[in-house]
């Protein structure tokens, strides 16, 4: 392997000119810096990781803290971390820490990151009141993505907007009898979302003078499969049966939709059926439902992240997300 003495007589320079240049340092002209590099590009060299870590005290390793990783939110916004950090120096070094009613031990414990990591993106999740202490005492940047953590900087979309604007959309086409499917119920609340979607359906529904059934009120876990079991428990209702149904999410929507079909109604003539999360099956299926972009949330928390590593004091900081609603096909008027 080429080593760094064989870079520095390459480029005529000292090897601790060469460490400077590589590790990004000051007191080395751009100049210099370039041909060290490209010396380094044309020799293969390739700096230690441990040497530049022992010298820096970095590891340049962002650290992702996820739920789950094989949920359409958390799958794309792992893969938005990934592409902001192409190229940039930076390695990705996933915690899959599991949901709340798996076991776990505290999560952000010092020795968990201690040397591993050089900042931390959350997705958002529920965490208990120690294991928010446990995060805020790990002094190191910070960001959470999508579902609001108390305390913490975050980039994700109005969640109770979300549902209001697919709620108010239903009361504007005329309907007053409406069921929720929620993302979760409160005995296994993995995260923040379901109980802010939540909220945002209570209200709009409470502001047009409007009643909540709670024979309408079904469970889901974000899943498709559990829009197909909520549909089957909705379609024993005794009729009249609601006129349309808000899902919190996508997924859950498409499982719905999915079974309704199948089961001979007809959308959104019989049913109007909303999700929220523009997840791409949705467009395909003519879903109608509030949009919004993980990949751009996580890479928008990335960069932050890498600002503020970079030395640029307060550039984590709170945004929200762009989001919109879509009105496609499974939405309607109800029959008169």
């Amino acid at each position: 392997m080429v080593g760094i003495d064989e870079v520095a007589a390459a480029a005529g320079v000292s090897t601790a000119t060469v460490s400077r240049a590589i590790r990004g340092l000051p007191r080395v002209s751009p100049t210099t810096r370039a041909k060290i590099l490209a010396t380094a590009k044309e020799l293969g060299y390739v700096p230690s990781s441990a040497a530049t870590r022992l010298a820096t005290g970095k590891t340049h390793t962002i650290g992702v803290l996820a739920p789950y990783v094989d949920r359409w939110f958390f799958g794309k916004a792992i893969a938005g971390v990934d592409d902001e950090l192409h190229g940039k120096g930076y390695n990705l070094s996933l915690f899959h820490l599991g949901g709340r009613t798996e076991p776990r031990e505290r999560l952000f414990s010092r020795s968990m990151v201690h040397k591993q990591i050089d900042a931390i993106l959350l997705l958002c999740m529920y965490l208990h009141p120690e294991e928010i202490e446990d995060l805020q005492a790990i002094e190191m940047p910070l960001i959470v993505i999508g579902g609001p953590v108390p305390g913490c900087p975050n980039v994700g979309i109005d969640d109770y907007r979300a549902a209001r604007a697919t709620t108010e959309h239903l009361i504007g086409l005329g309907h007053r009898h409406i069921a929720l499917l929620h993302g979760q119920d409160d005995s296994d609340l993995n995260f923040s979302v379901p109980k802010i979607r939540v909220e945002g359906f209570h209200d709009a529904v409470h502001e047009a003078g409007l009643e909540l059934d709670p024979d309408a009120a079904f469970y889901g876990n974000f899943t498709v499969q559990s829009g197909i079991e909520a549909m089957a428990r909705f379609l024993e209702m005794p009729e009249p049966r609601p006129t349309a149904m808000v899902c919190a999410s996508d997924e859950m929507a498409l499982g719905a939709l999915f079974e309704a079909r199948r089961r001979g109604l007809n959308v959104p003539k019989d049913l109007s059926i909303v999700g929220i999360d523009g997840h791409e099956m949705g467009a395909a299926a003519g879903l109608t439902t509030v949009w919004q972009d993980p990949m751009a949330q996580a890479r928008r928390g990335t960069q932050m992240l890498l600002a503020e590593l970079a030395g640029e004091a307060g550039a984590v900081h709170s945004e929200i997300a762009e989001q919109r609603l879509v009105v496609r096909e499974t939405t309607g008027p109800p029959r008169a």
